[in-house]
């Protein structure tokens, strides 16, 4: 898989996006690791063998763009392997041009060490490259789940890496191969689903989409993380980062499937949850962070399913580990132990210098043996050889949100709508029937992208360029009155179209039980919940009370609760979240597509029944699992 990635790397870098800048004496017979023609685990080993061990420490680092982008020095300085940025964290202005320009400056720097070892640029790029205003933002993988298409996935996340690249990145935390099974938690959206065979089916075909068109992927947050119990979240959170109490076989079948398929077909990064194991054969009550658990980092995944590339902790995880040396963060002890474990390069967005001093220490002392930081460090090395990063360092920008993304984009939100509920056949609808729309959701992009979309958490409002929903409507329909909150009459409307649902919100706070994020808009302070919001209801038995025939539009990253006003609603249909791309809701309901989506997740009947899962004893939700009506 690896000789394979790598042709497709540099084959996809030299057609789209990445001008040929060759390392200064990249072909000199003396100097193997700088020769593209020696087999890739022979540069690594010469690489390595001329590496101090600042510069091994500094490979096993990653720091934030805000922490370096204003002095690039302190990436030649601090010999960093890598930079991310975090969600929200872009260059002024937000352009191909300015990322590119960014990423390169940074490499230049990179390449001022004496070793000229290439610094490998990170995003998170979860459903299109949404960092960028202008990109192709496709569904949530919550959608892309409900089209059972693997086809379909690759296709995305090979226009998600073709749009990444041409802003200058080569790396991609994505995608989340996370096995949902509670709706409370925030990050349900980015799953493909409750079903571990759905996962890792759609997973496997992400990580090829970007992978064969030079992007290493990131398969995320090993293991677990979907399968938290509420309560016992970490940083404040219900839900988010809490522990999975599970059995070990439980665990390898519904948390380390995906995994394990992702390991076989080649992905090259691997991310480890900010969440606990505990395991129920030795009693509950004795969770290990996965950040500390080795038999899972080392004795599960890199040796057990022969993991090759490297592990990226999440965003200061080391932080969370026990600690008994105090000082600063990361301690001594933390980082000592998430190196133990299996950890091989840190995510050490603003203390990338504390950690180095810590690391550096532990290894002199004796504390932390040398045979694992050159495992960690050939693990990142072989991954930089491969993806063709020596020999093409640098970047040029290209297009992005082309017309051709945004057609596939729309293609996938009209595979993604499920259809719960149609009586009497009332959709399609036909495109000469006068048409009243409402729902605060009708005519929001930033609602109908969700988080990770420009900012971390997202953000309601015109955020991004794309087609609403409304647009959509309104370019399928004759005659179209729209009014958000229902206050215009309804006159002698033939439909009511009420498009409903949730405000962005990203891990932590979009748990339900979490303390809202109070830096976002006021949409998004409002508590998290299961059932739509008392306004949302409000307009949905206006409208639907004063129509003949109505249809209601759920626009959320999880199933809302709507049992009681079903009586009242003709139809009704998940639309997730569709991204940018809004006109594909309106292919479905107006014929020019078929309804084809099916549920990747139960839709509980109330609140209360959640958890509720496929192969449960006791499986009665309002909707199955795979339930979709056809039109």
């Amino acid at each position: 898989m690896r000789p394979h990635f790598r042709l497709a790397a540099l084959g996809a870098v030299a057609a789209l996006t990445v001008a040929v800048v060759p390392v200064s004496a990249a072909t000199s017979p003396a100097v193997v690791y700088r020769d593209a023609r020696e087999p890739v685990e022979r540069r690594v080993a010469d690489l390595l063998s001329r590496m101090t061990l600042d510069d091994k420490i500094g490979q096993m680092t990653q720091a934030e763009r805000a922490r370096v982008t204003d002095d690039p020095g302190l990436v030649t300085q601090w010999r960093l392997g890598s930079v991310l940025s975090g969600g929200g964290s872009a260059p002024t202005p937000n352009t191909p041009e300015s990322w590119t320009a960014l990423v390169n400056r940074l490499q230049e720097a990179a390449l001022a060490t004496p070793l000229k070892i290439p610094l490998l640029y990170g995003v998170d790029a979860v459903h299109g490259h949404g960092n960028v205003p202008g990109a192709t933002v496709f569904p949530h993988n919550i959608g892309l789940g409900a089209t059972r298409d693997a086809g379909l996935v690759e296709k995305v996340y090979a226009a998600t890496a073709r749009e990444m690249r041409a802003t200058g990145i080569p790396w991609d935390f994505a995608p989340c191969v996370c096995v949902t099974r509670d709706e409370r938690w925030g990050r349900s959206y980015e799953s493909f689903g409750e079903d571990p065979a759905l996962v890792t089916l759609l997973g496997g075909s992400a990580v090829d989409g970007l992978q064969r068109n030079g992007v290493v992927a990131t398969v995320k947050h090993f293991a677990g993380d979907g399968d938290t119990e509420p309560g016992t979240g970490d940083s404040d959170y219900a839900v988010d980062q809490g522990v999975t109490v599970t059995s070990r076989a439980d665990f390898e079948r519904i948390d380390l499937a995906p995994y394990a398929a992702a390991v076989a077909r080649g992905v090259h990064t691997v991310m480890p949850s900010f969440s606990s194991v505990d395991w129920t054969e030795d009693g509950a009550g004795n969770p290990v962070k996965m950040h500390a658990d080795r038999e899972l980092l080392t004795g599960t995944l890199k040796e057990r399913l022969g993991f090759a590339g490297f592990v990226i902790s999440d965003w200061e995880a080391v932080h969370q580990l026990p600690s008994a040396s105090g000082g600063a963060e990361p301690t001594a002890d933390q980082v000592r132990a998430g190196v133990e474990a299996g950890v091989d390069m840190f995510m050490e967005p603003n203390t990338a210098a504390l950690f180095q001093e810590r690391l550096r220490a532990e290894v002199l002392a004796g504390r932390v043996p040398m045979s694992r930081i050159d495992d960690a460090v050939t693990r990142i090395l072989r991954v930089k050889f491969e993806l063709g990063l020596f020999e093409s360092p640098y970047a040029t920008a290209g297009p992005i949100g082309t017309p051709a993304h945004r057609e596939l984009a729309r293609e996938a939100v009209a595979a993604s709508q499920v259809l719960l509920q149609n009586t009497g056949n009332l959709l399609p609808l036909s495109p000469d029937a006068r048409i009243y729309v409402a729902g605060r959701s009708a005519d929001d992009i930033g609602m109908q992208s969700g988080g990770w979309t420009v900012d971390w958490q997202g953000r309601d409002g015109d955020v991004i360029p794309g087609t609403t929903i409304l647009d959509g409507i309104r370019s399928a329909a004759a005659e179209v009155t729209f009014s958000a909150d229902a206050s215009a009459p309804i006159g002698t409307s033939d439909v009511g179209v009420v498009v409903v649902g949730e405000t962005p919100y990203a891990e932590g706070f979009g748990d339900v039980g979490s303390a809202p994020w109070s830096h976002g808009t006021a949409g998004q302070r409002e508590p998290k919940s299961l059932t739509l919001q008392p306004a949302d209801r409000a307009v949905v038995d206006k409208v639907c009370g004063a129509v003949d025939r109505c249809v209601v539009l759920i626009v959320s990253g999880r199933p809302q609760v709507i049992t009681d006003q079903l009586a009242g609603i003709d139809a009704m249909v998940a639309s997730w979240l569709p991204g940018s791309e809004g006109a594909g809701v309106a292919d479905v309901l107006f014929g020019a597509k078929p309804f084809t989506g099916r549920l990747p997740v139960s839709w509980p009947r109330s609140a209360g029944q959640v958890p509720v899962n496929v192969g449960d004893d006791d499986y009665r939700p309002l909707y199955p699992y795979g339930w979709g009506l056809r039109t």
